[in-house]
C-alpha cells in the first residue's frame, strides 16, 4: 500500500507546482495568471485510477508493460555493470530517427511513419552497440570510455541532423521532439500494441534464457570455459536492450529511457540478494512506476508523462534505499548498531572474567572502579554497560557473574586466547602485541573455527577450559 501513499503525496506536490488547476466543464475557466491550486475531485481520481477512459487505458497499459520489460532486462544490465550502455544506445538512436525521416521525405512520404522511424532508431542502436563492443574488444579503453565516446559522437550527429530537418519544409511538423523527451499522453492504440508485443518478446526470451543470461552476467569467463557461446548470448542480451529502448522512445523519450532500465533493478537490489526474486521485484517496480506515473499525469495533464514516470520510479528507489530488507540504510544502521552493542558486551564479559580470574575467585564482585582501566571506557559508558549486562541476566546484584554469565564470559575468554596463541605461533606476533589483533577476529569465530583452532594448537597442551593468558606466561609452542 505504500505506492498509494506515494501517489497521494506526489499529487499534492504536483498540484502545488502546476500553474493552474485543471479546468472543468461545469466551472468557470481560470486565468493563466491564477495560481490557486485545487486537487482532482473523487470522480476524476476514480476514473483515472480505474482506467475508465480509452486513452487512459492505452497509455497506462503501454507504459506499465514497458516498465515490466525494462525492469527484467535491466536487471542483467545492472549486474553486468553496464548501466550506461542503455543510455549510450538511446542517444545513439537520434541520428537513426533523423535519417529515417529524411529518407521517407525524400521518397515522397510525410516522414511520420512510426514503423520507419523506429526502424531507423533500431538500426542505429545496433550500430552503436556494435561499435561499443568493437572498442571494448580491440582497444585498451575501459567500458565507460567506449560508451561515452559512442554517446557523444552519435548524439552530436543526431543534433546536427535535427537542425537540418528544422530547415526542411516538413521539418516544423515533423514531431520528432517526442522521441527525445517522450510524449506518452498522445500514445495511440497501435503504438501501445507495439510496446506490448516488444515487451512480451523480451519477457519470453529472458524466461527461456534465464540461466544463460545469469551465467554471463555473473562470470563470463567461467561461461566461456564451459563452452557456452558467450558472444552470442551477450549479443542477444544487447539486442533486447535495444528493443526495450526503441519501444520506450514514445513514452519517456531517449533521454529518460535509461531510467526505466536501471532504476527498477537498482531499487530491487535493496530487497534481495537472489537473482530470480530480484528480477521479479524489478519487473514489479517497473510496471508500478509506469502505472502510477501515467495515472498521476492523467490526473494533472499539465505535467508530462515521461518525467513523472521517472519521478515515481525515483520515489520507489528512495523508499527501497531507506527501508530495503537486505541493503536498505535502516537495516544496515540497525545491524551495525546491534553488532556494536554485542561486541561491547563481549568486551565487558571478557574484561570482567580476566579480573575475577586474576583474583582466583570467579564469584567475586566487581564494579566500575575495577574495570574502567582495562579498556578505553568512560565511567558513564561502563556503568550503562554493566546495567545492561545485569538486565540481560549475565550479572547479578552487586555486579558479579550469574551462572549463565560465567559460562558466556568463559567462552569469550577461551576464544580470545585460542586466537592469541594461534597468532603467536603461526603469524609470529609478539605476545605483547597480539591482543589487538585477536580483538578484530574473536567476535566472529564460529564453532567450526574454534574446533580448527583447537586442532591446530593440539600440541601446545591446550587442555584447560580456558588457556592461560599469553601476556602473563609465554606458552611452550614447540
Amino acid at each position: 500500500m505504500w505506492q498509494w501513499a506515494f501517489i497521494f503525496l506526489l499529487v499534492i506536490l504536483a498540484s502545488k507546482i502546476a500553474a493552474t488547476a485543471n479546468p472543468t466543464s461545469s466551472g468557470p475557466q481560470q486565468s493563466i495568471a491564477d495560481h490557486q491550486m485545487s486537487l482532482p475531485n473523487v470522480e476524476a481520481l476514480t476514473r483515472v485510477l480505474l482506467m475508465r477512459d480509452h486513452n487512459t487505458r492505452v497509455v497506462v497499459i503501454g507504459v506499465s508493460v514497458l516498465g515490466l520489460g525494462a525492469g527484467i532486462i535491466g536487471t542483467f544490465m545492472l549486474l553486468r555493470r553496464q548501466a550506461l550502455l542503455s543510455d549510450s544506445i538511446s542517444h545513439a538512436m537520434l541520428p537513426g530517427i533523423c535519417l529515417a525521416f529524411i529518407t521517407m521525405v525524400s521518397v515522397g512520404g510525410t516522414g511520420k511513419n512510426l514503423f520507419g522511424l523506429l526502424s531507423g532508431a533500431a538500426i542505429f542502436g545496433m550500430i552503436a552497440m556494435a561499435v561499443i563492443m568493437l572498442i571494448q574488444r580491440f582497444t585498451r579503453l575501459k567500458d565507460d570510455v567506449a560508451m561515452a565516446v559512442v554517446l557523444s559522437v552519435f548524439f552530436g550527429i543526431g543534433v546536427a541532423l535535427l537542425g537540418h530537418i528544422q530547415g526542411m519544409e516538413q521539418g516544423n511538423a515533423a514531431g520528432l521532439g517526442r522521441f527525445i523527451y517522450g510524449k506518452a499522453a498522445s500514445m495511440l492504440q497501435r503504438e501501445a500494441a507495439v510496446i506490448l508485443i516488444g515487451a512480451v518478446a523480451v519477457v519470453i526470451v529472458c524466461a527461456l534464457l534465464f540461466k544463460e543470461f545469469a551465467m554471463v552476467s555473473f562470470d563470463q569467463d567461467y561461461a566461456a570455459v564451459g563452452g557456452w557461446p558467450v558472444s552470442l548470448i551477450d549479443g542477444l542480451m544487447m539486442i533486447l536492450v535495444v528493443a526495450v529502448t526503441v519501444i520506450g522512445l514514445q513514452s519517456v523519450g531517449l533521454v529518460l529511457v535509461v531510467a526505466m532500465l536501471i532504476i527498477p533493478p537498482a531499487a530491487a537490489r535493496f530487497w534481495t540478494d537472489r537473482l530470480l526474486p530480484m528480477t521479479i521485484v524489478s519487473a514489479i517496480f517497473g510496471a508500478t512506476s509506469g502505472y502510477f506515473g501515467a495515472t498521476l499525469s492523467g490526473l494533472l495533464p499539465r505535467l508530462p508523462t515521461g518525467p513523472i514516470i521517472v519521478m515515481v520510479a525515483a520515489a520507489t528507489f528512495a523508499f527501497s534505499l531507506v527501508v530495503g530488507t537486505r541493503r536498505g540504510v535502516a537495516v544496515r544502521v540497525w545491524t551495525a548498531w546491534i553488532l556494536v552493542r554485542r561486541i561491547a558486551m563481549q568486551h565487558l564479559l571478557r574484561a570482567a572474567y580476566e579480573h575475577v580470574e586474576s583474583r582466583g575467585d570467579y564469584g567475586a564482585e566487581f564494579g566500575v572502579d575495577e574495570l574502567v582501566a582495562k579498556r578505553s571506557w568512560s565511567r558513564y559508558g561502563l556503568s550503562k554497560l554493566l546495567r545492561r549486562a545485569a538486565r540481560q541476566g549475565w550479572l547479578v546484584s552487586g555486579y558479579r557473574f550469574s551462572e549463565s554469565g560465567l559460562v558466556e564470559a568463559t567462552q569469550m575468554a577461551r576464544n580470545h586466547r585460542l586466537w592469541e596463541l594461534y597468532l603467536i605461533r603461526y603469524a609470529d606476533i609478539a605476545p605483547s602485541h597480539v591482543d589487538r589483533d585477536a580483538d578484530t577476529i574473536e567476535h566472529v569465530l564460529g564453532k567450526q573455527m574454534v574446533v580448527e583452532l583447537e586442532r591446530a594448537l593440539a600440541d601446545t597442551a591446550v587442555v584447560e577450559p580456558v588457556p592461560r593468558s599469553p601476556h602473563l606466561i609465554r606458552p611452550h609452542l614447540g
